[in-house]
C-alpha cells in the first residue's frame, strides 16, 4: 500500500522528519538544510524534548518527534516493574509536550495519547515501543491524508495560472499543496519570504517546493509589499500553529505585516489547516526565544557588543486580515469556525 508521503520532497519522508530505531531518535536537523544533510541523534526522551525546543525540528517536525521521543521512553523504561513503566510514560508525556510554550495544546493529545496506547499495550502483556511508535506512523498517514484534502480545497481557490507568496514553512501543506498543484494541472511559481532568523521560508519551504519542480523565487522578510506590488502576486497562504475559535490566527512572526499587506493591495490571505477546539485568543502564550538569534545570523554576529534584540516567535493575525480558513472540511470563515466541529471529526494529531 502506497504511504501518504509517496511523491513529496525528501524532507517530508517519514524517515527523514523524526524516526525511532533501536533504542535512538533520528531527527533530521532543520537549522541546517539543505546547506547540509545531518540527523541528530537522540539517546533519551529528554533529548528529543530538548532538540524541539533547540528548533532542531520545526513546524510540523515537532509532532512526530514527540510520538518518536514516546517510542524512546518506552524504551528507555524497560526493564522497570509495571507500575513504574506507566509513570515514566506519563512523566515523559508531560515533559515533551511542554518543549515549547505555543504549541503545548496540540503536543499534549499527541504525547498523551501515546502514552494511552503505550500503557494499553503493557497491560496487555504487548510492546510499548511498537504500540507508540505505529500510534506515530498512524498520526502521520492521518495528517498527510487530511492535510491532502486541505491541498485540494486551497488549490481550487488558486488561478490556473499565478504567483502564490507563503510564509516560514507550512510541513505536509507545502508538499501536499505542491502535489495537488501537478493534479490540477495548474501553473503556478511562488514567492517565498526567508523568515529569519532560521531561515525556513528560504531553507525549507523554497526546498521542498523546489524539489517538487516549481519555480521558486526567495525575498527577505522586508520585501513582501513591494514584492506584491511589483511582481503581481495573487495570493498569501500561510499555515498556522494556531487558529484560534475567535479567528485569531498564530503563526510565525511576520505573517501579520504580509496579511495586512495582502488586505492593501486587495489580494486575498488563505490560512490552512485544522482549526483548534476551545483555543482562544486570551489563552495564547506567544514565545520569546533567546535575543542572541536577532543579534547573530548562521552563527554570525551582526552587531556591536551590548546591543539587544528581541525575538518574539510568533505574531497574532486578527480574523479582519483573514479571506478564509482552508480546511479538510471545506472552507470557512475566520468568524464561523464553530461549524467545523458540527460534525464528527476525526483526531487530527
Amino acid at each position: 500500500m502506497d504511504r501518504m508521503d509517496k511523491d513529496l520532497a525528501f524532507m517530508l519522508k517519514y524517515e527523514n522528519i523524526a524516526w525511532y530505531e533501536n533504542g535512538k531518535v533520528r531527527i533530521l536537523d532543520r537549522r541546517v538544510y539543505p546547506r547540509e544533510i545531518k540527523f541528530v541523534e537522540c539517546r533519551t526522551y529528554k533529548d528529543v524534548k530538548q532538540a524541539i525546543a533547540d528548533m532542531v525540528t520545526q513546524s510540523a517536525g515537532p509532532y512526530t518527534a514527540a510520538g518518536m521521543g514516546m517510542a524512546l521512553a518506552a524504551y528507555e523504561c524497560k526493564h522497570m516493574k509495571l507500575e513504574e513503566q506507566i509513570n515514566y510514560l506519563i512523566n515523559a508525556s508531560e515533559i515533551i509536550s511542554h518543549a515549547r510554550p505555543t504549541t503545548i495544546n496540540r503536543m499534549k493529545l499527541i504525547t498523551n495519547s501515546c502514552a494511552e496506547v503505550g500503557i494499553k499495550a503493557l497491560r496487555e502483556g504487548n510492546s510499548p515501543i511498537e504500540a507508540i511508535f505505529q500510534r506515530t506512523i498512524d498520526s502521520l498517514e492521518r495528517r498527510y491524508r487530511r492535510m491532502s484534502e486541505v491541498a485540494v480545497n486551497l488549490v481550487n481557490l488558486f488561478p490556473k495560472e499565478g504567483k502564490v507568496m507563503t510564509q516560514c514553512f507550512g510541513e505536509t501543506i507545502v508538499g501536499c499543496m505542491g502535489r495537488e498543484i501537478k493534479k490540477q494541472n495548474k501553473k503556478i511559481e511562488f514567492y517565498c519570504p526567508e523568515t529569519r532568523p532560521y531561515l525556513q521560508g528560504a531553507r525549507l519551504t523554497a526546498s521542498v517546493l523546489k524539489n517538487q519542480g516549481f519555480k521558486v523565487t526567495v525575498i527577505t522578510d522586508n520585501m513582501p509589499a513591494w514584492t506584491i506590488k511589483e511582481k503581481g502576486i495573487d495570493v498569501f497562504t500561510s499555515a498556522a500553529d494556531t487558529i484560534c475559535m475567535d479567528g485569531n490566527i498564530v503563526n510565525k512572526v511576520g505573517t501579520m505585516q504580509i496579511a495586512i499587506c495582502a488586505k492593501y493591495f486587495g489580494i486575498p490571505y488563505f490560512v490552512t489547516g485544522i482549526p483548534d477546539e476551545e483555543k482562544y485568543l486570551e489563552n495564547i502564550i506567544i514565545e520569546e526565544r533567546d535575543p542572541r538569534e536577532v543579534t547573530s545570523c548562521n552563527g554570525i554576529e551582526n552587531t556591536l557588543k551590548g546591543v539587544e534584540g528581541y525575538y518574539p516567535a510568533f505574531d497574532i493575525t486578527p480574523p479582519e486580515l483573514v479571506s478564509a480558513v482552508v480546511t479538510d472540511q471545506g472552507i470557512y470563515s475566520p468568524y464561523n469556525l464553530k461549524e467545523y466541529f458540527e460534525t464528527e471529526i476525526e483526531q487530527y494529531y
